[in-house]
Parts: structure tokens; C-alpha cells; sequence
């Protein structure tokens, strides 16, 4: 099959600037998604689907950019269906730039967070809501 230079375009382009409320720009329908929006003084930022060196782009982005806009970022990871290391990373350097909580990791998450350690560095919550008050 060859390769659509629109719709690679379109899975590949990232977002810059503020983060803005909705799912992120440059995602196809059946990649992973980056939803955004506030919950009392917190930045939400709901990730959905894959995360790999290949797809890390926009929920990289939206972190970094939550991280240095907001005092308060909660990551809801309960729709993430796979990471690895890079995903990982992505969430250590936000946890450095500011205040981080990941809400709900899926069990795909929650197993590799164990495994690695990084469980103990993060600060892991039940719901959004109890994140984003604390």
C-alpha cells in the first residue's frame, strides 16, 4: 500500500503554543489522542491509545507546555492502552519541571510504573478531581 503524503502528514505534524481545551492538532482518529482542559487550578491533560518513540510527540508537548504554564498538571492515563520507556521519560521530565500527578494509570501503565520503579517517584491518584484538590 503506498504511503498517503497527506495522512502522513497528518499523524506526523505536533502542536506548539498554549494548550487549548479539546483533543490535540495532528492526531488521525485511530492514533493516540491528548485531550486537555482545566479542573479547578489544575491542567488536565487525558491521553489515550499507544505511546512510543513514534507517537510520543503531542502528549510530550502538552506536557511540557502544561508543566511551564500551570502550577498544577494531572496526566489521566486511564485510557492509555500501551507505553514503554519513552512514555516513561516523557513523564519524569514533567514530574522535574513541576508539579505532576497521574491519575488512574491503565494497568498496562500502573505494570510498568512497578516494574521500573518510577511508582515511587511519581505521585499516582485515584480520580482527577482528588489530583487536581490536593
Amino acid at each position: 500500500m503506498p504511503w498517503d503524503k497527506d495522512a502522513l502528514q497528518t499523524l506526523t505534524s505536533t502542536t506548539s503554543g498554549s494548550p487549548v481545551p479539546g483533543r490535540a492538532a495532528g492526531h488521525s482518529p485511530y492514533g493516540p489522542g491528548v485531550r486537555q482542559y482545566a479542573c479547578g487550578e489544575a491542567w488536565v491533560v487525558a491521553a489515550d491509545g499507544e505511546y512510543d518513540m513514534g507517537s510520543i510527540t503531542p502528549l510530550r508537548e502538552a506536557l511540557e507546555t502544561a508543566a511551564r504554564q500551570y502550577r498544577k498538571v494531572v496526566l489521566d492515563a486511564s485510557a492509555v492502552t500501551f507505553a514503554d520507556s519513552t512514555f516513561l521519560n516523557v513523564l519524569l521530565q514533567a514530574h522535574r519541571t513541576g508539579t505532576l500527578r497521574v491519575v488512574a494509570p491503565s494497568p498496562q501503565v500502573r505494570r510498568l510504573c512497578e516494574i521500573t520503579g518510577v511508582d515511587s517517584v511519581l505521585d499516582i491518584r485515584r480520580t482527577v478531581e482528588e489530583a487536581a484538590a490536593s
